[in-house]
């Protein structure tokens, strides 16, 4: 009992934002919710749901993938012009091209409908944990180097763990929570070969539903932000027949 109150207090101070048209899925996600202890709102439109994100300010939101006046995929990409908060896509849709089609969007992961309510608290419960800290700070100046730097012949990586914050040549490079983690992988273990599986792994563990396509679109997204000509990886090099390795400099 204890640690079920403890666990409900803790989960007090994070907001969650539904956007789902079914009315009766989504009350039944937020009285669920609400019972873990998040304060929880519901948008059944896209623009209702942009429009409460921004005066709400989500931790986390959960968005249907089928809208009346929009796509999820198309919401994904408005929240993410102005939102750092992990986007969690609960669909009936079960492609895989769906699924990547979402996560090019800014998703960060993606539950196909029927679901466990138990699961979808605990992807919650990982991505809060992953981002503790949302205030994602613009430039280097107020930052203490006390984190893992990585120097290079032209770009300085810096990684900051407190503020979950990545630097390029000492300017902020915004990432999603999933993209983020897997630079702190790379920062942190420079050199190592990661697989697809291992990578998955360490996002979200076996049970997850994304496949290990997920993570070649999470790295294209990541290139594109940190290499100068992400046809021609730098940084992020691909190890044929393996996976990825991150290598700071030539």
């Amino acid at each position: 009992m204890y640690n079920f109150l403890a666990e409900r207090v803790k989960n007090l101070m994070y907001k969650l934002l539904i956007i789902e048209d079914d009315q009766i899925m989504g009350e039944m996600l937020a009285m669920y919710l609400t019972e873990e202890g998040y304060s929880v709102k519901i948008a059944d439109h896209g623009q209702k749901g942009l429009e409460l994100a921004k005066s709400f300010s989500p931790d986390v939101f959960l968005v249907d993938m089928i809208l009346p006046d929009m796509n999820g995929t198309r919401l994904c990409s408005e929240l993410r012009s102005f939102s750092f908060a992990p986007i969690l896509i609960v669909s009936m849709k079960t492609d895989v091209s769906d699924r990547v089609e979402a996560l090019q969007a800014g998703a960060d992961d993606y539950i196909c409908k029927p679901f466990s309510l138990r699961e979808i608290s605990a992807k919650i419960g990982a991505m809060i944990r992953r981002t503790h800290q949302y205030q994602q700070p613009t430039s280097i100046e107020n930052t203490e180097q006390t984190d893992t730097t990585i120097p290079c012949s032209e770009n300085t990586f810096l990684i900051d763990l407190e503020r979950r914050a990545i630097y390029v040549n000492q300017f902020h490079v915004e990432t999603t929570f999933s993209e983020f983690e897997i630079m702190r992988l790379f920062i942190t273990n420079e050199g190592k070969v990661f697989s697809r599986e291992e990578l998955l792994y360490e996002l979200r563990g076996f049970d997850s539903f994304v496949t290990d396509r997920a993570i070649d679109v999470h790295i294209a997204n990541l290139r594109k932000k940190i290499e100068d000509n992400p046809k021609e990886p730098k940084y992020i090099r691909t190890v044929w027949g393996v996976g990825y390795k991150f290598i700071s400099g030539n």
